[in-house]
């Protein structure tokens, strides 16, 4: 006589799948979560370079270029810098900071801003 064994209940052959399902999901959701995070951060950060340039180029465009780094340094992010050039009557400016985050080290963010000599301002 030959002992029949029974087959593996699909019940017991699943057990657990569903923990690895879900703790796969979760690890996903996270991980898109802060892939937007840092997408949002660089976009902010790109505004702040771009507000700052903006600002310093009128600024330096008035003929007040102390003002024009403190407002650069003041809106721009974390260890930007300031490039202000006079070339004929415009001015030019480039705001430059290393983007925040650490998902992406070595990047910099770049923004730039031209304004026209206000009248009677000496280049």
């Amino acid at each position: 006589m030959v002992a029949q064994v029974a087959a593996p209940r699909p019940e017991e052959r699943d057990a657990g799948t569903v923990t690895v399902e879900a703790a796969l999901g979760i690890c996903s959701v996270v991980a898109v979560f802060l892939l937007v995070l840092a997408g949002m951060g660089a976009v902010v950060g790109h505004l702040r370079c771009t507000d700052a340039a903006v600002e310093a180029a009128r600024l330096a465009a008035r003929g007040d270029r102390t003002r024009a780094d403190e407002a650069a340094a003041r809106i721009a992010p974390a260890g930007a810098t300031l490039a202000v050039r006079i070339e004929g009557d415009v001015v030019h400016t480039e705001v430059s900071a290393p983007l925040s985050g650490g998902l992406l080290p070595g990047r910099w963010l770049h923004a730039r801003a031209v304004a026209v000599l206000e009248p009677g301002v000496a280049p």
